[in-house]
């Protein structure tokens, strides 16, 4: 039997394991969502960690470090920034606020936050949501389908199944609980890839040097500090890499690591674990790119070629590299990141049909039995979903993934963070940044010359946070509910 097929039924077995017993403690929806607020910081940071950095840190960034050179690293510089200012500017702040506010959901911290009777926040944050989550998780399913396709032989469109039926199931039993705790191993086993697996190409090269000689003899973009063959292109690539970082603030499925850590004291623990994973990881990520090109050169890439497409190069690269067991873990690491965030984000849609809609806009006196039923119903609708538009999918996954990263950056993060810090943010205010911000991100993105100049993400932000002031002052709201 094939070694990798052996350890994915192992890992399969142990998140069925992981679901069964977590679904035990899901005696209400604060445990299903938050855990009942008692991640301690190691899991609360493994699980913000694996969740945040999907199957695009695996598959996608090292792809991207393949073809575009040293000019990856402007990727790692922008998101390790990014996540250091989350976890600093916004974990603590939310975490203590959604407590006393009794929020389970951000959309629900928005409502109670800004005394919104009019029940607008929620539903446009609902909306946004579940738009953009469903494009993410098909990136995951894609993903999954791609490392199953060239490792067992079977169809990408199985691969993709296989990974759904697998996240669908321990996320729609076990919750949060289920969840944060797959995601530590999940965690540890995709550090443990991205430090292992380019010092052992790097080492097979000769060392560092050997492995710069190389890439220059390729050509002089694989080298290049600034990506592009112009002025204008070198700025706004590394001004979109550096952007990516501005995403971090406003996703969903991150900050409800925050609003379920066990106190606002563990927080500093659990940002240190964090930031460490993160320097450790995206470094790795593009090692493994600029490695493997100077180990095989560009031309292993292509149809006919060992590696259809660059976003299969890190599995490949454990195959040839580490002993067959060490492989199939590394493999399996790939899986685990698509999985991690997948569920995670199966899990934030949920929790805005079940609690932001079903509960607060139609029964509020539900059982909650019964909002457990429609939040496991809403994760599989979520899921089908995904998976039908992962299967009409021709994009990268990496692509997918910062599109819909942008959409939910631009959204949620200027209303959040000005939210937690200041005052006089007014329920107009945010209300204008989640429209302004999504609708930004749509009209840059399927605008060729605005999506060539600049990546949507920043012109998003831009205008999110310009619009949260400016309604701010203009429409303020004495009623509410100030953050002390």
């Amino acid at each position: 039997m094939n070694p990798l097929l052996i350890g994915f039924i192992i890992y399969f077995g142990l998140t069925v394991v992981v679901g069964f017993i977590a679904v035990r403690r899901n005696k209400s929806m604060d445990s299903y969502l938050l855990a009942d607020r008692k991640l301690g910081p190691w899991v609360a940071a493994f699980s913000e960690r694996a969740s945040g950095e999907s199957a695009w840190l695996l598959i996608g960034l090292p792809g991207v470090a393949f073809v575009s050179g040293l000019s990856a690293f402007w990727i790692t510089i922008g998101c390790v920034s990014g996540i250091a200012f989350s976890w600093f500017a916004v974990a603590r702040r939310l975490r203590i606020d959604t407590e006393k506010f009794n929020s389970l959901t951000l959309a629900d911290y928005f409502e109670t936050r800004h005394n919104d009777t009019s029940n607008l926040l929620r539903i446009i944050s609902t909306l946004i949501i579940l738009f953009f989550f469903t494009l993410y998780v098909a990136a995951q399913f894609l993903a999954a389908g791609k490392v199953l396709n060239m490792f067992l032989g079977i169809s990408p469109l199985m691969g993709m199944a296989i990974g759904a039926v697998l996240i669908l199931f321990y996320t729609a039993a076990g919750g949060l609980y289920a969840v944060a705790w797959t995601d530590l191993v999940q965690g540890i086993i995709m550090l443990f890839t991205l430090a292992v697996l380019p010092l052992a190409v790097i080492s097979e090269l000769g060392g560092f040097g050997e492995m710069s000689n190389r890439l220059a003899a390729i050509g002089p973009s694989m080298v290049a500090v600034a990506p592009g063959d112009s002025n204008w292109s070198a700025i706004a690539g590394i001004a979109g890499s550096l952007g990516i970082g501005l995403g971090y603030i406003g996703q969903p499925h991150l900050v409800l690591r925050f609003m379920a850590i066990s106190s606002g004291n563990d927080v500093s623990k659990g940002r240190i674990i964090a930031i460490t994973w993160a320097v450790i990881a995206f470094i790795g990520a593009v090692l493994i790119g600029l490695a493997g090109v100077a180990f095989y050169g560009p031309d292993i890439l292509g149809a006919g070629n060992p590696v259809p497409d660059q976003e299969q190069l890190m599995p490949y690269i454990a195959q040839q590299f580490m002993p067959e067991w060490l492989a199939v873990i590394m493999i399996c690491g790939a899986i685990a990141a698509m999985m991690s965030t997948a569920d995670s984000q199966l899990l934030s849609g949920a929790s805005c049909i079940s609690e932001d809609i079903y509960r607060k806009l139609f029964k509020i006196d539900a059982s909650q039995s019964r909002l457990l039923l429609i939040s496991r119903l809403a994760t599989l609708a979520i899921g089908v979903a995904a998976f039908l538009l992962a299967w009409r999918a021709d994009q990268m996954v990496y692509s997918l993934v910062l599109y819909a990263w942008a959409g939910l950056g631009a959204a949620f993060g200027p209303p959040l963070l000005l939210s937690l810090w200041w005052r006089r943010t007014s329920r107009a205010g945010v209300l204008a940044g989640l429209i302004a911000g999504t609708i930004s991100v749509l009209i840059w993105y399927n605008v060729p010359v605005l999506k060539n100049s600049l990546y949507e993400l920043i012109p998003g932000f831009m205008i999110s946070m310009l619009s949260v002031v400016i309604f701010s002052i203009a429409i303020p709201n004495k009623s509410d509910r100030e953050v002390m």
